[in-house]
């Protein structure tokens, strides 16, 4: 019978099917979810393995469907996911998936390639266009500057031939460039052609549309004026090093308003195709969207069923493929109907033959859990896996982590605000439970809803405890003490503070207030002494509690093993010298409370000294100098004992020849470890628990500066906005109530109680165990990779 407190016990089980209903047997336990597989073939690699061809044309049809997937992302069009489980498909079914895909992806890319070379040839026009528009100004310019030089030429008899040369078709360079190229671009013509050239540009208003970036730019039209051959090659290769496109430029008016008409007319046919191009590329993409997360979930299963093939090995025939499983006791009877229900789909009327064999090897370990409790079992296992049937924490810390987290936050107003959101987590989450959350933070927040949902109500508990709600207390049973009977009203009146003494007969009743804190310590001066005092005290209790909890854990996994050696050598002293100094230290703090009354807290001890006198001798009474020496003493009880008793018993065993040679060495040293480890740890550990105290105060001094600085000041100060500036102010308030109370402040509440939970760990298992890959339920998710997937099959060996 199964248990959430101890892993589940296993079996190694021996499967024999024909190879002809392999693939539906493997189908079948995946699905099912049950089962590890073991590796028959450790020494063959997987190139050399029977079905790695169809692992490879799984993997091609990965890359497909990768590439398709990222063309549907590129173009905006949401994948639709079916609310079922796909699936894996029949061997036969393959060729025309992989016909399907192949003529897709073709299809798909001569798109793109005709797509790509219209976009080039329409941005290179548009270019053109650009630069016949503006260029006419600077043809204006140039015969400006022409026609001034005439009038020079004839008083300074300049020559004809000389002119010319500045309006020759040969003697300019235009074209378009990058924005950002162009200051470089324009120093480098002047250095080389030592300023010889005449530059003009000017900026293109609408950027263009670069298809190699798949981004639109920023360019600007030049046009490079220059004298001579050996310009013109200049500025062409500096051109074609900046990357800039040159485009041919008629000298006529005429040509170039007619080369202009005909760009336009080129570029409107152009745009007219293109259109209908992308409309059928958006046909064909939203068609494949529409299957393309059942394509995945095929083919990642049909990869994974055949990579599980290649981990089985063929008998002598050829004719039938064995398996080795891992497989829950509980479990046999669901794995063998899965054999069978995959048998039959072939029509094959020979059963797979399910044979349980023994084993001397350590089985995995697997705690089985549901949507509830996976979250809790996996803040255990990201530690440390436990070995094979020990205690399983995991059940425990669905009390001990959210009440540890709950001390830390305690305020009844936040917990609430996240027992509100984890409820929304929850019922979105019941909503689309086979939906794919690409966000990895909401995904991981999703996968732990249960554990916020406890964190909120705890949280709302203990600021019950605390009388916290939003930094306020709630005076629900009316207080304990009575100002009056003390001071009467006119001193009331006239007082800041006054100092109330609970010897006076009428001030304290005596009676407890029923449940939390009494109300008047929130506007008590001394609140935060005593809080600081109830808290810290309160912190190192169930510090120590936890502790003596995570040791007795370890005394049943030594009674389920049967290993008395390890009670009486290893248990005793270690809940003996956790009892013999903590559980005193936790019997001085409740002693104290209960024993010393109003009237004697003045003559009250001190428990740091006392305990700290404890440890030197000269200060100590009886009872304490014996709980120090029995302390002392069980520090060799644990770490002396224990090897040389191993150390006689093997012994006898190796001259039995029962065993091979005994290391008393590494059996020491391992015991030395342990003892240090724990010793020091017991000491650590207690530190470590007052954080508890720490997280606390500091929540709750934020909440309180939070509420005085901003919503305290919203109610008092006239601001002269009425309603509206108050809303402002709550929206602050909320704003940061939210963005620090909750977020951060309960972030770091969550991994200190994260690491006190990790702490307890080493005290109840020997670990590290091996967990058990359970590959099944990522074959039905459809998300098996295939490394990790490796990893999870070769668990088991």
């Amino acid at each position: 019978m199964s248990s959430i407190f101890r892993s589940e016990e296993m079996c190694l089980v021996q499967l024999f099917f024909q190879t002809e209903t392999a693939y539906y047997c493997i189908n079948a336990l995946g699905e099912l979810g049950m089962v590890q597989f073991r590796d028959l073939n450790p020494g063959t690699i997987i190139f050399q393995r029977k079905f790695v061809n169809e692992v490879k044309r799984c993997q091609e049809m990965e890359r497909i469907l990768h590439f398709l997937e990222k063309e549907i992302t590129k173009a905006n069009i949401p994948i639709i996911e079916s609310g079922e489980i796909d699936k894996a498909p029949c061997p036969r079914d393959v060729i025309e998936l992989e016909a399907a895909f192949e003529k897709l992806e073709k299809e798909l890319k001569e798109i793109n390639t005709n797509q790509e070379a219209l976009k080039n040839n329409c941005l290179e026009l548009t270019e053109l266009k650009f630069l016949l528009q503006i260029t006419e100004d600077f043809f204006e310019e140039v015969c400006h500057f022409v026609f001034n030089l005439s009038s020079e030429a004839n008083h300074f008899l300049i020559e004809t031939n000389q002119l010319n040369r500045y309006t020759s078709p040969s003697l300019f360079v235009a074209g378009v460039i990058k924005r950002e190229r162009f200051p470089a671009f324009e120093r480098l013509l002047w250095r080389v052609c030592h300023g010889n050239i005449v530059l003009r540009h000017v900026k293109i208003d609408v950027p263009v549309e670069d298809p190699m970036a798949d981004e639109f730019v920023n360019k600007d039209v030049f046009m490079v004026f220059f004298q001579g051959e050996q310009f013109k090659s200049k500025v062409k290769t500096i051109c074609e090093g900046f990357h800039a496109t040159m485009y041919p430029c008629p000298e006529s008016l005429h040509k170039r308003m007619e080369l202009s008409i005909g760009v336009n007319t080129r570029i409107a046919d152009l745009s007219m195709i293109l259109t209908q191009t992308e409309e059928h590329r958006t046909n064909v993409l939203l068609s494949a969207a529409k299957h393309i997360h059942q394509w995945n979930v095929k083919v990642r299963k049909m990869k994974a069923i055949y990579y599980t093939l290649n981990l089985c090995n063929l008998d002598i025939t050829h004719k039938c493929l064995i398996a080795e499983i891992w497989c829950s006791v509980v479990d046999l009877n669901k794995v063998h109907n899965a054999l069978s229900k995959g048998a039959e789909l072939t029509g094959s009327t020979l059963p797979p033959i399910l044979n349980r064999i023994e084993t001397r090897q350590t089985p995995p370990t697997f705690n089985r859990t549901n949507t509830f409790t996976v979250g809790f079992q996996s803040i255990v296992d990201a530690y440390g896996v436990g070995n094979y049937r020990e205690v399983n924490p995991a059940p425990y810390s669905i009390v001990t982590f959210p009440f540890v987290f709950a001390v830390m936050f305690g305020d009844c107003g936040h917990g609430l605000i996240m027992t509100v959101l984890s409820l929304g987590m929850v019922l979105y989450k019941n909503l689309h439970s086979n939906k794919k959350m690409d966000n990895e933070i909401l995904s991981t927040l999703l996968h732990g809803r249960f554990i916020i949902l406890l964190m909120g109500l705890f949280s709302i508990y203990t600021g019950l405890v605390y009388n916290d709600c939003f930094s306020k207390a709630f005076n629900l049973f009316g207080s304990a003490w009575n100002v009056t009977a003390m001071f009467h009203n006119h001193i009331l009146h006239k007082s800041a503070t006054l100092q109330l003494d609970p010897a006076v007969p009428g001030v304290f009743s005596g009676k407890p207030y029923p449940f939390g804190i009494d109300p008047i310590w929130n506007i008590a001066v001394n609140k935060l002494t005593f809080l600081n005092s109830y808290k810290m005290k309160m912190s190192v209790i169930m510090g120590v509690i936890h502790m003596m909890f995570g040791v007795t854990l370890s005394l049943f996994n030594y009674i389920y093993f049967k290993e008395l050696r390890n009670i009486v050598l290893q248990f005793i002293p270690e809940i003996i010298f956790l009892t013999a100094l903590f559980g005193y230290l936790v019997f001085l703090i409740i002693y104290k409370w209960c024993r010393f009354t109003v009237s004697e807290s003045e003559t009250a001890p001190s428990i740091l000294v006392h305990f700290i006198n404890m440890l030197m001798f000269n200060y100590s009474g009886s009872l304490q100098t014996f709980l120090v020496i029995i302390a002392l003493l069980t520090v060799p009880w644990m770490l002396l004992i224990k090897p040389y008793l191993l150390y006689s018993l093997r012994n006898k065993l190796f001259f039995l020849h029962l065993i091979q040679q005994f290391s008393f060495g590494d059996t020491f040293v391992q015991q030395s470890i342990h003892t240090i480890e724990y010793c020091l740890g017991c000491v650590s550990n207690t530190a470590s628990y007052l954080r508890l105290w720490a997280l606390s105060l500091a929540h709750a001094e934020l909440s309180e500066v939070l509420w005085h600085m901003i919503l305290h000041n919203g109610f008092t100060t006239n601001h002269g906005l009425g309603s509206i500036g108050l809303a402002i102010i709550f929206a602050v308030f909320a704003t940061l109530t939210v963005a620090i109370l909750l977020i951060m402040e309960g972030l770091s509440a969550f991994l200190h109680a994260l690491r006190l939970h990790w702490n307890l760990d080493p005290n109840w298992g020997s670990g590290p165990g091996r967990m058990e890959g359970r590959e099944d339920r990522k074959v039905a998710e459809g998300s098996v990779e295939e490394e990790s997937f490796k990893m999870r099959l070769e668990g088991g060996k």
